[in-house]
């Protein structure tokens, strides 16, 4: 396994060096750090290299910062591999979540603060603040998070001007060492000094303490005998305590909410991150009521004799946690017990009784196993989980599940976080994404180190970042922070307004030249004409593109934006389906900022509000008026936009708000001749908006009516629209109409694994989208609706997982009935099922020509693009790679 990461390591190096035989070299034995004098030698160039990067300015380090943060996030895949093949720990999937993490999150939080020279001043006071970096920092870094800690600890040292070298894990070298170097590349790429980051090679203990002795400082993570050799080096050291993280379920609390709260935390990354919960303290009078939410939602719950059988391996006989069940699934957990549990198990659960440090899982498991007491009131919890912090867990972090919005909860708020000496107190988040910061608080400092201040005998106290000087209890409150709904400043619908809100552009406007983009169909059969008619009477000068082909290409937006320069318009007016669409919005950025680099501005984003790129600011030149001709795709009241290289075929997806069109006229008369394929495929597309955006973890009250409505629609009129085409035109209208709405409940709410799924089939065996969208809806429902998911989707305003309620409740809006949810919900996957039937819609992959062979042989690749695709991170259910294999394949044979 370790030949294997290793080969792995230097493949993932090369791809990111300027060119591989810089990798090799860096890799071959001269290059190799693995004795003392080799390791003072290479501290005497970093030092050099240091001194110079000190004398950086802001701009040059923050260019550094962003170059690395974007390389790191681009390997964030490979590198998760790499980390899980190599230690055998973990969950490929979430720890994609943490280089994702710990580049983006990073990034966002220090993007805009000042780390050179004079950072704050007050000219009145005579007052100011100047930075100076400390030198050469010595990193070491655990082997639970061998990439994201590598990742954070290089990002921060580099916006501080500090040099970098890393103490890899002995089983985590290759992964660790691969991540330090994709960021050495990139830094160095944008003007770094060489040598700004390096490692040890072949990690020893004499290396090791010789790299403490020798730094400036130590920023250590890892088991407490490092953090105490850390400490113990003579060297200012950043370290960290263990986490004993016990979480109070308040009877006020939402148990639904918490419970699924602490299984999300518990299961991420098999309960590898210290601040995820140990322990679950529950008062007598709602202790069996969350007992059957945490059955309901598939934990375990141990026997006497089971809990004795595998409180004997959780611990060595030094009393730390056994590295064996670190990281490791509940499943594999309870084998190596001798318990057997079912396949499906998330969290093996012990009701305990002592908090007593001779009780085994009072302590720090670092896995999927929890510890439950049972406490006579809200006092008698707060006493066992002081007790567990006591002997555990001082400094680190404890949390409390508890109704805020009364005086009560408020009292018993401000006496937990009186009685705790954690340095993170967790109201109602689940703790490891909680602790970690900026997901479920966007206060809280995002970081992988965090520290436990004088109690856990650390030198700071708050999460590690670029400064520390004091001890700070934080307390950290979930919120929502704020939700959005962004549309077209003008949204015109109505058959025949076209020209009515056309008129604008000339007697509100005054606006003189006009650019359109179109398709040469459109064109060429008189679609476009009543467009040119309008702007001929108003005196507008017009031209028009018209070249843009299905699936445009940066070849096609090339050749438009540079006619689009020679006419210099102040409007652009797209007119057709999602390509034209695309088009013009890539036109338009082009037009406006041919400085932009489309690879950066495809980069995905967990939250759009942190994205690393910055999309630049649109609507300078031109005023950008959508056209639809279809309804479907909704691309004239969404931010979104694909491009295709047509050299390298790459797909760039862009979606930013800057992309949302000025105005939208939504005229059915554009629309009235869709053919039967079209209207079918288009029409099934808008359905999968809908019941997306409905079940998203994003979803609002103000996407909500959207959604349904839009639901409601394509289930009347999407039949009668296919069956009668141009004579049923009330049909035509409620569909152009559904269509829209439903573009406006996705821009806002945005989509799911439905359309990543769909995204891949389209690229890899060329089926129209809203086909590809149909052959797995009900297939992605059914996986939705689980009550007890593998994972749920992470936004802080998503408590838990209730996707099977919200498909209830859209059927009922559309007039599905049945005896109980239950039926209702088989109605609706039913109904879905015989909508797909009447407009044409065939039963799988197979029936559309794509042969076994080809698809089995693109199946991993396609499971693993989808995982990784836009769409999944707002769906309900965060799936793993295996499962949506699993969709792949019913969806494919039919079964």
């Amino acid at each position: 396994m370790a030949r294997n990461a290793e080969a792995k390591a230097e493949e993932v190096v090369q791809n990111t060096a300027e060119t591989p035989a810089e990798a090799v070299k860096e890799f071959s034995a001269d290059g190799k750090i693995d004795s003392v004098d080799k390791l003072k030698a290479r501290l005497t160039q970093m030092r050099e290299a240091q001194q110079k990067f000190a004398s950086y300015t802001q701009e040059q380090v923050d260019r550094i910062f962003y170059e690395a943060a974007m390389a790191a996030n681009h390997q964030r895949v490979p590198l998760a591999k790499m980390a899980v093949e190599e230690t055998g720990m973990g969950v490929l999937e979430d720890k994609v979540i943490k280089n994702h993490y710990a580049s983006e999150y990073i990034y966002n939080k220090y993007r805009e603060e000042k780390t050179c020279g004079v950072i704050e001043e007050d000219p009145a006071f005579g007052y100011k603040k100047i930075a100076e970096p400390l030198g050469v920092i010595a990193a070491v870094i655990p082997t639970t998070n061998p990439t994201s800690t590598a990742i954070f600890k290089s990002l921060i040292a580099l916006k501080t001007r500090n040099a970098i070298i890393i103490s890899p894990h002995p089983r985590a070298k290759a992964s660790t060492i691969a991540a330090a170097k994709v960021v050495l590349d990139a830094a160095v790429k944008a003007g770094a000094p060489e040598g700004i980051i390096s490692w040890v090679d072949e990690p020893t203990i004499e290396l090791t303490n010789e790299l403490m002795h020798a730094a400036d400082t130590i920023l250590a993570t890892g088991g407490p005998a490092m953090v105490t050799s850390a400490y113990s080096s003579g060297r200012p050291a950043l370290g960290v305590g263990p986490g004993n993280v016990p979480a109070i379920i308040d009877d006020s609390a939402d148990i639904l909410m918490a419970v699924n709260s602490i299984i999300h935390s518990k299961t991420f990354d098999n309960g590898m991150i210290c601040a995820s919960e140990q322990s679950v303290i529950v008062p007598d009078a709602i202790y069996d009521k969350a007992k059957q939410e945490f059955g309901r939602r598939k934990c375990y719950f141990l026997t006497r004799e089971e809990k004795e059988k595998l409180g004997s391996i959780l611990l060595t006989q030094a009393g730390t946690v056994n590295a064996a069940i670190v990281g490791q699934s509940a499943v594999t957990i309870a084998k190596m017990a001798g318990v057997e549990v079912p396949a499906d198990t998330k969290v093996l659960i012990g009701e305990t009784e002592s908090v007593d440090v001779s009780e085994p899982f009072a302590h720090e498991k670092l896995s999927p196993v929890l510890a439950m007491y049972r406490a006579a009131d809200f006092d008698d919890a707060l006493n066992k989980a002081v007790q567990l912090v006591q002997d555990g867990g001082l400094g680190h972090t404890s949390a409390l599940y508890v109704n805020t919005g009364t005086e009560e909860g408020r009292q018993k708020m401000a006496k937990h976080q009186a009685a705790m000496k954690t340095c993170r107190i967790l109201v109602n988040m689940p703790s490891a994404q909680g602790g970690i910061g900026d997901i479920y608080n966007f206060r809280l400092t995002p970081s992988l180190t965090l520290g436990c201040g004088s109690w856990g005998g650390n030198s700071i106290s708050e999460n590690v970042g670029v400064r520390h000087l004091l001890n700070i209890k934080t307390v950290a409150e979930r919120r929502e922070n704020m939700l959005w709904l962004r549309t077209p400043e003008k949204v015109y619908f109505k058959r025949g307004c076209m020209s009515a809100a056309l008129d604008e552009l000339g007697t509100l406007m005054n606006k003189k030249r006009a650019f359109i983009v179109t398709g040469r169909h459109l064109y060429k059969n008189g679609y476009v004409k009543p467009v040119m008619d309008k702007l001929d009477q108003m005196g507008i000068a017009y031209t028009c593109f018209y070249d843009v082909e299905p699936d445009p290409s940066l070849k096609c937006a090339k050749a438009g934006v540079e006619q689009m320069r020679q006419f210099a318009p102040d409007t652009i007016i797209a007119m057709g389906g999602g390509s034209p669409m695309d088009a013009a919005k890539i036109m338009w950025v082009m037009y406006e900022h041919p400085e932009v680099d489309f690879e950066d501005m495809a980069m995905d984003f967990m939250d759009i509000r942190k994205r690393i790129y910055k999309f630049p600011k649109m609507g300078e030149k031109a005023y950008f008026v959508a056209i639809p001709t279809t309804a479907g795709s909704g691309s004239e009241v969404t931010p979104f936009a694909v491009i295709t290289d047509d050299v390298t075929g790459k797909k760039w997806p862009l979606a930013d708000y800057e992309l949302l069109p000025n105005m939208a006229i939504v005229d059915v008369d554009n629309m009235m001749e869709m053919p039967k394929g079209l209207t079918s495929a288009a029409g099934i597309d808008v359905m999968t908006h809908a019941l997306e955006a409905y079940v998203s973890v994003m979803a609002s009250d103000f996407t909500d009516g959207l959604a349904l409505k839009a639901i409601k629609l394509v289930f009347d009129y999407l039949p009668r629209a296919y069956e009668n085409g141009a004579a049923d035109p009330e049909a035509r209208e409620k569909m152009a109409h559904a269509s829209c709405i439903a573009g406006m409940a996705f821009a806002n709410a945005f989509l799911g694994v439905n359309h990543s799924l769909a995204h891949k089939l389209g690229a890899f065996h060329h089926l129209p989208h809203g086909v590809a969208n149909a052959l797995v809806l009900t297939d992605v429902i059914h996986y939705n609706a689980e009550p007890a998911p593998a994972k749920m989707g992470t936004f802080p305003q998503y408590k838990y997982p209730h996707a099977f309620e919200r498909y209830v409740e859209a059927a009922r809006f559309a007039g599905i009935t049945g005896k109980d949810d239950q039926e209702v919900f088989e109605n609706l996957i039913q109904a879905l099922e015989d909508l797909k039937e009447k407009i044409g819609i065939k039963k799988t992959i197979a029936d559309y020509g794509v042969t076994e062979q080809d698809f089995l042989a693109t199946l991993d690749e396609m499971s693993e693009q989808a995982f990784d695709d836009q769409c999944t991170g707002a769906n309900p259910r965060y799936p793993l790679i295996s499962e949506l294999k699993e969709i792949y394949r019913k969806a494919y044979y039919g079964k």
